[in-house]
This record gives C-alpha cells, structure tokens and sequence, in this order.
C-alpha cells in the first residue's frame, strides 16, 4: 500500500478507470457476441439492428481509448463487411454520409472601397 498521499489519489483513480474500462470493454464483446448471434439467425432487420449497437459499442471504446482507433476502424469494416455478405443493405444514414460531398468553399472576395476623389488644389503664390 502506498505511503505518500498523491501515491494514495492514483490507486483510487486507476481503481476508477480500471472499472469504467472494463464496463466499457464488456459492453464492447456483448454488441459484438449479439451481432454474431444475430449473423447466424439470418433475419437481416436482426442483423442491421445488432450492427448499429456494435458499431456504437465500438465507436464509445474507440473514444475512451480502451480500443486503439485503427482497430476500431478495422472492426467496424470487418462487421460492415459480413453485414453485406449476408445481403443486408446499408442503412441510409450510412449511404448519407459516405455520398456526402465537401461543401464548396467560395473565395473570397476583397471589399473594394471607394476611395475619395482628392482634388487638387491650386496653389496660389504671390
């Protein structure tokens, strides 16, 4: 057991984190065990609904980085994939965003201002 306070605080905190990790972790292998289930039932409204949750699962462990985000990336083709294979179709948010184009960016345009006409003024020496 540690002896210094701040040694104290960092036994707590990693408790804490060790435990949000593995809820994280287990809610990860259930999406991904259903969506498995779900693959060998055959019924793709089934299939499309267990792939959106394991999507999601692994989108959340992917961002609280229990998952590394390549493999994260692997992880949601490697379901799309076998999603497909079933001959299930993408959802249509899913077609939205990979049809979605950049927004053009117009450039941009200088505000000209118009100058006022100096007039010259004559110079009168005497």
């Amino acid at each position: 057991m540690p002896i210094i306070k701040s040694a104290k605080k960092r036994v707590k905190v990693a408790r804490k984190a060790n435990l949000r990790n593995s809820r994280t972790r287990r809610s990860l292998r259930e999406a991904l065990k259903a969506f498995n289930a779900a693959l060998s039932s055959g019924k793709p409204a089934e299939i499309s609904k267990a792939e959106k949750v394991a999507q999601s699962a692994i989108d959340h462990a992917a961002k609280k980085a229990v998952i590394h985000k390549n493999k994260a990336a692997r992880k949601k083709a490697q379901i799309s994939a076998a999603a497909k294979a079933k001959g299930v179709k993408p959802s249509k948010a899913e077609v939205k965003k990979t049809e979605a184009k950049a927004p053009v960016k117009k450039p941009a345009t200088k505000k000209t201002v118009a100058k006022k006409s100096t007039a010259k003024k004559s110079s009168s020496k005497k």
